[in-house]
C-alpha cells in the first residue's frame, strides 16, 4: 500500500527548479482543497452530528432530574373559606434495566460514527480525484490555446506567402483561398480553446477556490498495479466507501436489538421530593383548629418495573423495519462492491488506454513533424502544393493536441485508480506539512462522554471560502453578491 505520499517530494523537486519555483504545484493546490473546499467541510460537519448521537445514546442511561413548581389561588369553595398555596417538588430516576437497549444504541452510534469517519475519507479521495482532474483540465486546455495560437500565426504567414507569390504568378487564387479558409478554421478553433479554458478555470475555482495561477508540471504518479485483478484485490480491502458501508450495516443490525427490547421489562430507580406552603391559609382550606401545617414536606424512594404485556403489535413492526434497514444495507454493500470492482477496473482500463495513446501520439507527432518538413521542401521544388502543405500543418496540429490529451487522460485516470484502491486519501499524499489536519477523533473525544445539557458550540460560520465578494446573510432568502475580481 502507497504510504507517505509522492506528492511531498514532487514539492520539494518543483522548488529546487528555478524555472516553475513561483508556479502553483498540485500539492498546493490540493492542500488548499483540503481546507476550503465546501463538499469537505459539510462532510466534516455531517461527522460531528454522528458524534453527537453518541452522546445522545449515552444520555438514556444516565440519571434524569426534573423539577416542577407551582402556584395555586383557590377562587370559590364550597363550604369553606379560600386559599392559596405554593409548591415545588423534585424527581430522580435512574434506569437500572432496560433490555439492552441503551448498550446497543451507544454500540450502534459508535459504528456509525465509524462509518462517517470512512464516509469522509471516501470523499476526501473523491473531492482530491476532482481536484487532480481541474488541474490537469487547466494544464491541457492552456496547452491546446498555446497549440493553436502558434497554428494561426503559422497559418497567417503561409497565407501573407501565398498572396505575395499570386501577385508575381507563382499560385493561383485557389491557392491563395485555401490558406484564407484554413486560416479561418484555425481562428475560429482557437476561439473554441479558449471557451473551453475560461470553462476549466472556472472548474478549477469552484473545486479548489482560487483562479489558477501559472500550473507547474504534476510529479509522476506512484507505482500502480500491473493488472486489473491485482487493483481490484486492493480496493477491496482498502475502499473507504465498503469499509462505511460495512459499519452501517453493523450498526442495523444492533438497531434490530434496540426494537427487540422493546418487549423487555424495564426497571427504574426513583426518588422524589415534594414541599407545599399554604402561605398562611392551611386553616382557611382546611377547617380552624386543623393540625394541618402551613408548611408541608414530603420525600420517598423507590423501585419501578414497567412489564410491557401488549402493545398493539408496535413493537414488532418496528423490529421488521429494523430488519428491512438491515436488508437494504446489506443489498446496498453488494451494490457499492459492485461498483467498487467495476470503477477499479475501469479506471485501470482508462489508464492502460492512455498509456498505450500517448505512445501512439508521440510517434504521430514525430512522424507528423518530418512529413510537414519534407512537405514544405518538396512544395519548394513544385512537387507538393499549398494544400498539402497546409494538410501536413494540420495533422501535425492534431497529433499534438491528441498527445496532449491524452497525457492528461493517463494522469486523471492513474489519480481515480489511486482513489479507487483506497490510496488517494490524505494520509496517503503527506499533505500535512504546513497545514493542519481535520482530526476526527479529537470531536469525538470532546463530546460523546459530556454530561452538561447547557454544553454548547459557538454560533457556526462557513470554513469554506467563497469565490464571490460580499458579505452572507443567513437570514434572507436570495443573497446578492458582486462578481468576482477578475
Amino acid at each position: 500500500m502507497m504510504r507517505g505520499g509522492f506528492l511531498m517530494a514532487a514539492s520539494a523537486l518543483a522548488l529546487a527548479t528555478g524555472g516553475i519555483a513561483s508556479a502553483d504545484t498540485l500539492r498546493e493546490a490540493l492542500v488548499r482543497t483540503y481546507n476550503t473546499n465546501p463538499t469537505l467541510t459539510g462532510q466534516r460537519a455531517q461527522l460531528r452530528t454522528l458524534d453527537e448521537g453518541v452522546a445522545i445514546a449515552r444520555a438514556a442511561g444516565r440519571p434524569q432530574v426534573t423539577a416542577n413548581a407551582g402556584f395555586n389561588q383557590d377562587i370559590t369553595k364550597t363550604g369553606g373559606g379560600t386559599g392559596r398555596n405554593l409548591n415545588a417538588s423534585v424527581e430522580l430516576g435512574y434506569p437500572l434495566f432496560n433490555g439492552g437497549s441503551v448498550r446497543n444504541q451507544i454500540r450502534a452510534a459508535d459504528e456509525r460514527v465509524l462509518a462517517g469517519r470512512a464516509t469522509l475519507r471516501a470523499t476526501e479521495g473523491d473531492i482530491f480525484t476532482e481536484a487532480v482532474g481541474a488541474y490537469m483540465d487547466v494544464i491541457r486546455d492552456r496547452s491546446i490555446v498555446e497549440l493553436n495560437q502558434n497554428q494561426v500565426r503559422v497559418l497567417e504567414t503561409n497565407l501573407q506567402a501565398s498572396r505575395d507569390r499570386f501577385e508575381v504568378g507563382d499560385l493561383t487564387r485557389t491557392d491563395v483561398a485555401q490558406s484564407e479558409a484554413r486560416l479561418a478554421l484555425a481562428r475560429s478553433n482557437l476561439e473554441t480553446a479558449e471557451g473551453q479554458l475560461t470553462a476549466s478555470e472556472e472548474n478549477y475555482r469552484r473545486v479548489i477556490g482560487t483562479m489558477p495561477d501559472d500550473l507547474a508540471p504534476p510529479p509522476p504518479l506512484p507505482p500502480l498495479p500491473m493488472t486489473a485483478d491485482q487493483a481490484v484485490e486492493t480496493a477491496l480491502q482498502n475502499n473507504s466507501d465498503l469499509v462505511a458501508v460495512a459499519a452501517q450495516i453493523r450498526a442495523a443490525g444492533l438497531d434490530v436489538r434496540v426494537a427487540q427490547a422493546g418487549r423487555l421489562p424495564t426497571v427504574s430507580a426513583v426518588a422524589s421530593g415534594r414541599a407545599t406552603n399554604y402561605l398562611g391559609t392551611a386553616d382557611d382550606q382546611f377547617g380552624g383548629g386543623s393540625s394541618v401545617d402551613n408548611t408541608q414536606t414530603a420525600t420517598g424512594a423507590g423501585v419501578q418495573a414497567r412489564i410491557p404485556l401488549y402493545q398493539g403489535g408496535l413493537v414488532g413492526a418496528r423490529v421488521r423495519q429494523s430488519q428491512a434497514v438491515q436488508s437494504r444495507l446489506l443489498e446496498q454493500g453488494v451494490e457499492i462492491e459492485r461498483a467498487v470492482v467495476a470503477q477499479t477496473r475501469a479506471a485501470f482500463a482508462r489508464y492502460r488506454a492512455a498509456l498505450d495513446t500517448i505512445e501512439s501520439n508521440e510517434i504521430a507527432v514525430s512522424a507528423n513533424s518530418l512529413a510537414l518538413e519534407g512537405t514544405r521542401a518538396e512544395q519548394t521544388v513544385g512537387t507538393r502544393n499549398v494544400l498539402d502543405v497546409l494538410n501536413a500543418e494540420q495533422e501535425l496540429l492534431n497529433s499534438q493536441v491528441a498527445l496532449v490529451t491524452a497525457r492528461r487522460d493517463a494522469y486523471v485516470a492513474g489519480f481515480a485508480l489511486l482513489n479507487a484502491m483506497g490510496q488517494a486519501e490524505i494520509e496517503d499524499l503527506n499533505l500535512d506539512g504546513g497545514t493542519a489536519l481535520y482530526d476526527p477523533v479529537a470531536n469525538y473525544d470532546r463530546v460523546s462522554r459530556r454530561w452538561s445539557d447547557w454544553s454548547q458550540d459557538e454560533t457556526p460560520t462557513p470554513v469554506a471560502t467563497r469565490t464571490v465578494v460580499g458579505p452572507v446573510d443567513p437570514d434572507a432568502s436570495t443573497t446578492p453578491v458582486t462578481p468576482p475580481a477578475q
